[in-house]
């Protein structure tokens, strides 16, 4: 397997792993990205995430998207995994954990804290496979969310200060 960071003529790749993955999640109804989208964000003037393609004999085989968010506590950067895909027919080769293997190495050698990530709590095969990496649960949180209509109607709601 060859690890490599994506680029702008990898958008429609991306795009079609991202759709993929949220089939698999039951949640292609929310996928409201697009080529001209990710190309921007991703590759633009102010990249906001960075993707790393996995291929084997040159056919694509999964994809991580990841960015850095900060901790308080620790002072530091942390590494945030938003998706880990393989596809199904690469699936039990140790992919994922190669992938996994190269973010803990770019996490650490970027001087971040921590390194993170969220599972649905229905994939347990997931869960399992990042219990064997070392990771641990942090049950005591809960993951908020604002978006769409939300997310506009508390930024208009902003008083005059």
């Amino acid at each position: 397997m060859q690890l490599r960071s994506a680029t702008r003529d990898d958008s429609a790749l991306i795009l079609s792993l991202i759709r993929e993955l949220a089939e698999f999640e039951h949640l292609l109804h929310e996928v409201a990205a697009d080529e001209a989208t990710l190309a921007e964000h991703l590759f633009g003037a102010q990249p906001r995430a960075e993707v790393l393609i996995a291929q084997v004999a040159g056919e694509t085989a999964g994809f991580a998207l990841y960015f850095h968010n900060f901790s308080t506590f620790l002072g530091k950067p942390g590494l945030y995994l938003e998706d880990l895909y393989i596809r199904p027919a690469y699936r039990g080769r140790g992919y994922g954990r190669s992938i996994m293997q190269r973010l803990a190495r770019i996490a650490v050698e970027r001087g971040c804290g921590r390194f993170e990530w969220w599972v649905l709590d229905w994939n347990h095969p997931a869960i399992e496979f990042y219990r064997s990496l070392g990771a641990q649960p942090m049950n005591d949180w809960t993951v908020q969310r604002v978006s769409g209509d939300a997310l506009k109607s508390l930024a208009d709601d902003l008083p005059s200060l």
